[in-house]
């Protein structure tokens, strides 16, 4: 029986420093080598984190070359317009108006023409070269002369339009043939021939008539023809 029970106590202490000693290895190893089991574990997530922030910044980057390209696109429009502006209906218009008689310079503010919207400069000349060319009759009528573009940009537009007012022009009443016939202020340029005989006005008048009778404007010389003719 003594020796049953010195061999199993003898078992029994070996077992004991066995796990003993097991316990201890594991203990060193860990001591010695702290993240060798727990780096395995980490590293999944540390790529998952690393693949995340390599989208993030791939996106980030194809973000910030986005927004460069739009900026430069405007900035190439932007230029564009700078280079080739054109008329819109809230260009400032102003037309100058000059007397060529008075020597005066009026300026006013008028509605832009809406035949003159979406015009770049070329293309506003040539408009103005052709109003040139056939003006509006009434503009005729006020002496108009001639037109110019004198500033041209998207905010301010001025054009110059030249006025030259046609004085009354007078006649001279003189005496070809024994009949009155009509000369211009020039008394060179025959203006109209007339029925009317030098004989059958009044002596004073044939007097008049004979050295050269003026007569101030269309209207005085039409009454004249009235009062005499046959």
């Amino acid at each position: 029986m003594k020796l049953v029970k010195r061999i199993s106590l003898f078992m029994v202490l070996s077992v004991v420093m066995l796990g003993l000693g097991g316990w201890g290895a594991l203990k060193a190893e860990d001591f010695f080598y702290p993240n060798r089991y727990s780096y395995n574990r980490e590293m999944p997530g540390k790529r998952e984190k690393t693949e995340n922030l390599s989208q993030q910044s791939a996106k980030t980057a194809g973000s910030d070359d986005k927004e460069e390209e739009e900026k430069e696109a405007e900035q190439v429009i932007e230029a564009a317009a700078a280079d080739n502006p054109v008329v819109t209906a809230d260009t400032l218009y102003l037309v100058e108006t000059v007397d060529l008689n008075k020597g005066t310079v009026t300026e006013t503010q008028e509605t832009v023409p809406v035949m003159y919207i979406g015009l770049n400069r070329d293309e506003l000349l040539e408009a103005l070269s052709s109003y040139d060319e056939n003006p509006p009759l009434t503009e005729q009528e006020q002496g108009f002369e001639t037109i110019e573009l004198s500033s041209f940009s998207k905010d301010r537009v001025v054009v110059c339009k030249y006025y030259k007012e046609k004085e009354p022009e007078g006649f001279y009443l003189m005496v070809a043939d024994h009949f009155i016939v009509v000369y211009h202020e020039d008394k060179s340029t025959l203006y109209m021939n007339t029925d009317i005989l030098l004989d059958l006005l009044p002596d004073s008048l044939q007097r008049e008539i004979m050295e050269g009778k003026y007569v101030a404007s269309e209207e005085e010389l039409y009454l004249f023809l009235e009062s005499y003719s046959s």
